[in-house]
């Protein structure tokens, strides 16, 4: 028996059970109470005109209410059968949606009834899954794609070479074993680049957190980068306010080494990136503006999304794998922090802010001489 059915039948039952109850109640109290307040009146008991009053009175009590109560039962069977009717078509309608969810179809939604806020919670919840497996299932095959992609030249220039030294092409010299060295460690980087997004999204990492002074986490990640950003010409300054942090210096600094590997991937000769940090009551915020190329709105919904390129030709000449601020955002998440994007919009630069919770000062110990 389906659920509509099944409703409306427990629906009915309880209003036939009701109007049962209700006449039951109405014939056992109603006469005695009727009888009494003739006595009180004064009619002595078994004469004609009392039992005939009496039995008027049952008469059109029956009657009165057989007929209300038969009204009442129709309506209410029908209201049942109105909102039973109502409520089943929402649930037809998830019921549908899941089945073509379940055989692939990720584009399913359930249409917003309006039948109560319950029902358009539960389409909203329906409807964000949908968005989310659509949005998964379309990342895991851009992944395949774009993985595909990147084996593939490291791979075909392997093959090449390799071809080429066994049938006496090239000779294997300093510049052969160069480049076959340097495509393996390509391959290498790839490998070890997938094991990182993938550890960092499922939380498979482990946090060395200490108490850290903002500044000393600042300084080293400028200094890893401070002869790239040289050797293009684009300029990179720091400041921060005295502070501490909850953190794990070597994740942030790989975090903050990401930040700063975009923003010079992205920022032609001449730009400007700067790091600041300022802390605001129970953080410190961490930010990597740069003068660079900028974000569309489209790009910033999809920026930390894995292996999303802005400009995916130059990023692939520049070394970009297209999942360093993937890797980044799970770690600020990991700290209890979180990493945002901002940016006026193409050809204005882009804002990279990442938060995280403070720490007290650490104690200073005092060494008697």
């Amino acid at each position: 028996m389906r659920w509509g059915t099944r409703t409306f039948l427990t629906q009915a039952l309880v209003v036939a059970v009701g109007v049962i109850t209700a006449a039951l109640v109405a014939v056992v109290v109603g006469p005695p109470l009727f009888h009494e307040h003739l006595q009180q009146l004064g009619h002595a008991n078994g004469t004609a005109e009392m039992g005939h009053v009496e039995q008027a009175f049952l008469d059109a009590g029956v009657r009165s209410l057989g007929i209300g109560l038969v009204v009442a039962l129709t309506l209410a069977i029908g209201l049942a059968w109105i909102e039973t009717r109502r409520l089943r078509r929402p649930l037809e309608q998830l019921t549908a949606a899941a089945a073509q969810l379940e055989a692939g179809d990720y584009t399913a939604r359930v249409p917003q009834s309006g039948t109560s806020p319950e029902f358009t919670a539960v389409a909203d919840a329906f409807n964000d899954m949908a968005s989310r497996l659509d949005s998964t299932e379309t990342s895991r095959r851009r992944l395949l794609s774009d993985v595909a992609h990147e084996l593939r030249t490291p791979l075909a220039t392997l093959t090449a070479e390799l071809e080429a030294v066994i049938d006496d092409v090239v000779p294997w010299d300093h510049d052969s074993q160069q480049l076959l060295t340097l495509q393996a460690a390509r391959l290498k980087k790839i490998a070890s680049d997938l094991d990182d997004v993938s550890r960092a999204e499922e939380r498979r990492f482990t946090l060395d957190t200490q108490t850290q002074a903002v500044w000393d986490l600042i300084e080293p990640a400028v200094a890893s980068v401070a002869t790239r950003y040289q050797a293009k010409g684009v300029t990179l300054s720091a400041d921060s306010d005295p502070g501490f942090v909850a953190a794990d210096p070597q994740r942030v600094g790989q975090i903050l080494g990401n930040l700063l590997d975009n923003a010079l991937r992205h920022t032609p000769i001449g730009g400007i990136v700067r790091l600041s940090a300022r802390e605001s009551r129970d953080e410190v915020v961490i930010m990597v503006t740069d003068t660079g190329d900028g974000l569309t709105p489209e790009q910033l919904s999809k920026v930390f999304d894995r292996f999303y390129r802005a400009d995916t030709a130059r990023a692939r000449d520049a070394g970009g794998s297209g999942i360093g601020l993937t890797i980044a955002r799970s770690l600020a998440l990991a700290h209890g922090g979180s990493l945002t994007a901002a940016s006026p919009g193409p050809g204005h630069g882009s804002i990279f802010t990442l938060h995280l919770p403070t720490a007290p000062a650490p104690e200073r110990v005092l060494i008697d001489s």
